[in-house]
């Protein structure tokens, strides 16, 4: 069992965000490799069908890392840290667009990963390709049908593979009512892309 007071790890993502801190770039540059894809998966995914540009929160995430770095403390993982500036920069632009997402997205109260069928690095054959656009359009079609607390919990827990205790303090609800958003939105997405996803 790990001691919590003692320092992480030098590859560790709090490592290398004190070594960024402290003037590092290659830190930083390292930090973003590891994060980029999961990052920008979660915003856009959370933000399906709001009208707002994924790209442009996305660098407003990584530029907010940069200005916080050195009140950066690593009391949570460098992970939850990031996702947690994540969803308070989509929260803050939803309160401007939709005012009624954001408000049911702040309000308080299997292991498998469907997003993962949809991906390969080989070049698919026209026949393929088309399948997996069809079953991409599909999920995203049925996370975007999902209420936005249950969207939000199973991307933290599923895609973005935050546990479930993280997800509660991330979104400011009790362990009790994430599992439930995810049990939620896991039942509906089943429903809905069923023959797409087990």
């Amino acid at each position: 069992m790990s001691d919590p007071a003692a320092p992480p790890s030098t590859d560790s993502d709090e490592a290398l965000m004190l070594a960024f801190a402290a003037g590092d770039m290659a830190a930083f540059d390292t930090l973003y490799a590891r994060h980029k894809r999961g990052l920008y998966a979660f915003v856009a995914r959370l933000l399906i069908g709001q009208g707002i540009a994924v790209d442009d929160v996305f660098q407003d995430v990584w530029l907010s890392v940069a200005k916080a770095r050195a009140q950066y403390r690593p009391s949570a993982q460098f992970r939850t840290w990031l996702f947690q500036i994540a969803r308070n920069r989509t929260i803050d632009l939803l309160r401007e667009k939709r005012p009624a997402l954001a408000s049911e997205l702040q309000a308080e109260e299997d292991d498998a990963d469907p997003f993962e069928s949809v991906a390969d690095t080989h070049t698919p054959t026209p026949d393929i390709a088309l399948d997996r656009n069809q079953k991409a359009a599909a999920i995203a079609r049925a996370l975007a049908a999902l209420p936005a607390v249950q969207r939000e919990a199973f991307l933290l827990r599923e895609h973005s593979e935050l546990p479930l205790e993280e997800v509660a303090r991330l979104t400011g609800v009790n362990v009790e009512t994430a599992k439930s958003r995810l049990r939620y939105a896991v039942a509906k997405l089943r429903a809905a892309l069923r023959g797409i996803w087990p």
